[in-house]
């Protein structure tokens, strides 16, 4: 999808991932290439906690809410967490803000993409106290084709303590296929038409001038919102 032909679909954002469905074979994430966060070491510290179709990180008292939608298999959405989502998660490291999440899986719709996969692992990582670090991992580690569970475990591999006879059996099991369905229309329902998107007081900062993509100057769109400032 090109940058011009997301913003028509999307209408906020430049580039974005609508909803077209998912895009490879499965065969392909074999190949994948495993990595962490450069901030793996600060994530680890960070709690998380399910609130209902919701995960939300940092901490109780953080001044301000950011919510952020996105879709584990979004090319796009693994570019913001690279940049964007990573200042934001530096702040909450900092007690600045708090992050929900909306793990939304649509890309499901056309194919095998494994959104769904991995949105249950994601949500049993909460259980594990090892959502944060596993989110930035899973999204570093996005493969070409759809996520398996055999991936998504070596995935957790790089998370010091998540695997486990727990974790592992909720990656195999997917007992969470049903919550990933309640965050898929709790994503559809904010009326949000593609991922990735941040959301300050309910409106979208970041998407059309591109800042989300770029870790500085996605600081200084929040700081101008009266995040982190």
């Amino acid at each position: 999808m090109t940058a011009a032909a997301a913003a028509a679909l999307l209408g906020t954002a430049l580039a974005g991932c609508g909803g077209s469905g998912g895009d490879g074979a499965a065969s392909s994430s074999a190949s994948a290439v495993v990595r962490t966060s450069p901030i793996a070491d600060r994530l680890a510290k960070l709690p998380a906690a399910a609130d209902g179709a919701k995960v939300v990180v940092g901490r109780p008292d953080a001044p301000r809410t950011v919510q952020v939608l996105v879709d584990p298999r979004c090319g796009y959405c693994a570019k913001f967490e690279a940049a964007g989502g990573e200042t934001l998660l530096k702040l909450a490291d900092e007690g600045k803000v708090r992050i929900e999440y909306l793990l939304a899986s649509f890309l499901d719709r056309g194919g095998a993409s494994g959104s769904v996969r991995a949105v249950n692992a994601l949500r049993a990582s909460v259980d594990a106290g090892k959502f944060a670090e596993y989110h930035a991992a899973v999204f570093a580690s996005q493969p070409k084709g759809a996520f398996t569970d055999e991936l998504l475990l070596r995935i957790a591999d790089r998370v010091p303590g998540l695997r486990g006879p727990d974790f592992d059996r909720a990656v195999e099991s997917a007992p969470y296929e049903g919550w990933a369905a309640d965050a898929e229309k709790a994503f559809e329902a904010t009326g949000v038409q593609g991922t990735p998107a941040v959301l300050v007081d309910g409106k979208p900062v970041g998407a059309k001038d591109g800042s989300m993509f770029d870790a500085e100057a996605f600081g200084r769109t929040l700081a101008a919102a009266g995040i982190g400032a």
